[in-house]
């Protein structure tokens, strides 16, 4: 076999359409644009035209408002925390810090860090070192008798209060 003599599948390529090649090859004249206007000329970029007219989505009210600085965390709640322990996949004599969330599976990733919520039961004692907690997850957790050490802001302003 010589590279001169490969070739494709047989229906594997489709010859592409030669459009305004007259009449006689059902694509001639006006090429499939219909007749006439701007849609048959080349180069015509008018998506959300109309007509001169103020277009929707410009008359139309915007709302909302996108933080440029706000933070993406990943969330934990206490019940799900609960069950990967209970679960063996978190010891709980050991502190468990972010990167034992995410070896456990119950974070896939830590994106601006972890965050505790109050969702459920705690079982016992356990400690945690992470980006931050509701303050409901934080009573919750030292009323179990355990511990939550934050990394992030709210660290900085529970020492500012």
């Amino acid at each position: 076999m010589k590279l001169n003599e490969l070739s494709d599948n047989e229906g594997a390529t489709k010859a592409r359409m030669r459009v305004a090649r007259g009449v006689g090859s059902g694509k001639g004249k006006t090429a499939g644009r219909g007749v006439k206007g701007q849609k048959s000329r080349r180069g015509v970029s008018i998506n959300g035209f109309e007509g001169g007219q103020m277009p929707i989505h410009m008359r139309v009210p915007k709302r909302g408002f996108n933080a440029r600085c706000s933070k993406d965390h990943a969330w934990v709640n206490l019940g799900l925390l609960a069950k990967a322990i209970a679960a063996g996949r978190l010891d709980a004599s050991k502190p468990i810090d972010e990167a034992a969330l995410v070896a456990s599976g119950l974070v896939r990733r830590v994106r601006d860090g972890v965050r505790i919520l109050n969702k459920g039961a705690i079982g016992g004692k356990v400690e945690l070192i992470v980006t931050g907690a509701s303050a409901a997850a934080v009573a919750a957790v030292e009323a179990a008798g355990g511990k939550i050490t934050l990394t992030g802001k709210a660290k900085a302003e529970k020492q500012a209060a």
